[in-house]
């Protein structure tokens, strides 16, 4: 079931409202689970029952993306904000340094987390920053184009081309390896939310600057590429291993950047073994 929670984050200019969607299921050690840019916590429903035997799940929606509205004025789409968002949800929820696992965006988020040692664990799955300037600009631009498409294919077509194998690799081979096995329902819900994401624009403004630098002692981390990633690409994986050393480096055969669609099953057992 989904839920929503309101909570303040500190602002120059005094503490703002933030409100975000999630959803929360199974027993056991709590994992936070964080979604690409574009996408929505429903990324991650391949893999959720199946961890839910051992962890206590939260997805959420990053704000701006899916169910979550978008951030109040006075607070920017970057990643020292996103941070202190989710820092703050973790205490609105009473989540005492939950594991984090996260893809894209959501992996570069986790790790900031365990950076600021807000988290016990961290699994990131293609996580963004350990781009060159020339892969940043050739991600981007594959992630604009993607936004562009979704937001003129009219809804109908949309619905139509999601009923055929061929339909959906054309929507969603991008970040699929495996797109066939992805739902209709669930390859139009989306496209949908890649079409609306209101924080999309800002968030992806942001992130030009943005390269992950820093070591992460003291906690496990887990560092898990695709090998069909066509959006970053997997030589980055090695790029992370050599920024942070005591990170384990984990390769995704046969998965593309979003992998918990392409195989639930290794995805699952990484991020259950990541939160040992």
């Amino acid at each position: 079931m989904s839920a929503t929670v309101s909570f303040p984050v500190p602002t120059p200019d005094g503490p703002r409202p933030v409100t975000v969607s999630y959803a929360r299921v199974g027993r056991g050690e709590p994992l936070l689970l964080l979604h690409g840019i574009g996408h929505h916590r429903q990324a991650w429903d391949p893999v959720v029952d199946i961890l839910a035997t051992e962890r206590d799940v939260i997805t959420v929606d990053l704000p701006g993306f899916g169910a979550s509205p978008s951030l109040p004025d006075g607070l920017d789409y970057d990643l020292a904000t996103t941070t202190a968002v989710f820092s703050a949800f973790c205490e609105a929820l009473e989540l005492d340094r939950p594991h984090v696992g996260g893809n894209s965006l959501g992996g570069l988020l986790a790790l900031e987390l365990g950076r600021g040692k807000h988290v016990r664990s961290v699994t990131a799955l293609s996580p963004a920053g350990f781009w060159s300037e020339a892969e940043r600009r050739y991600a981007f631009g594959v992630l604009l184009t993607m936004r562009r498409l979704s937001q003129r294919l009219p809804l109908p077509m949309v619905e139509r081309l999601s009923r055929s194998a061929a339909g959906r690799t054309a929507l969603t081979s991008t970040i699929y390896a495996r797109p066939t096995r992805r739902s209709p329902e669930a390859v139009v819900a989306e496209t949908l939310a890649l079409a609306g994401a209101t924080g999309f624009d800002q968030t992806l403004r942001s992130g030009g600057s943005v390269r992950f630098t820093d070591d992460i002692p003291g906690i496990p981390v887990t560092v898990a590429w695709g090998s069909r990633d066509m959006i970053l690409l997997r030589r980055q994986g090695v790029r992370a291993k050599q920024i942070i050393p005591r990170a384990r480096l984990v390769r995704l055969p046969g998965c593309g950047h979003c992998p918990m669609n392409d195989d639930p099953a290794l995805v699952a057992r990484v991020l259950l073994d990541g939160s040992r």
